[in-house]
């Protein structure tokens, strides 16, 4: 995967749908845009587009755009979603539409989430919970994907990463200093916080 391409997939499952929803990531949003005719709507607010084919400018469908510049993305590239009705004839005709600007390629699964997490957007265990949120079946299967998402995990992993890194610097001044006169419960307290995190 090279994080310089501009990815596009559809966002919503295949099959017949009132809507659908096509999302693009990377520098060449903007050409992806005007390739389809589309003017450049304002940031984050969703407008109706007429999607064209530009070399024959016949419509692919009468839609939605909404476009999310760079770094305000969930990505944090620029980031645009096309709204269409969801009919495979309306799908592959935007797909191969898209498929012809140069530049743009079709995003491989989980793509988006993995530029987000390289860009900082999101934790590891955050861009999991996406992932499980997405196969969620229950009422408490979603409810853990999304304190995953909205970070729980992450910071509970971080706190005790900081915790560790105390009882670390108490043990390596022990040992570095052996002659000064550290004060006496500092190895008690490096075994009650190492028991505590187990």
């Amino acid at each position: 995967m090279d994080s310089t391409d501009t990815i596009f997939a559809p966002a919503t499952a295949a099959g017949r749908a009132g809507v659908a929803v096509v999302r693009l990531s990377g520098p060449g949003v903007r050409t992806a845009m005007r390739a389809l005719g589309i003017v450049e709507p304002p940031p984050r607010r969703l407008r109706r587009a007429v999607f064209h084919v530009k070399s024959t400018g016949e419509i692919i469908d009468d839609g939605l755009v909404a476009f999310f510049p760079a770094p305000r993305s969930y990505t944090g590239e620029d980031v645009a979603e096309f709204h269409v009705h969801g009919g495979r004839a309306v799908m592959a005709a935007m797909l191969e539409a898209l498929g012809r600007v140069p530049g743009l390629r079709l995003a491989e699964p989980g793509e988006f989430t993995r530029r987000a997490f390289l860009n900082g957007k999101l934790d590891l265990a955050a861009a999991e919970g996406i992932a499980d949120l997405v196969a969620a079946e229950t009422a408490a299967q979603r409810r853990q994907a999304l304190r995953q998402l909205g970070g729980e995990l992450g910071r509970l992993t971080e706190s005790w990463r900081d915790r560790l890194i105390r009882s670390l610097a108490r043990l390596e001044a022990a040992i570095d200093f052996p002659e000064e006169d550290l004060p006496t419960e500092l190895e008690r307290t490096v075994r009650a916080e190492a028991a505590a995190l187990a």
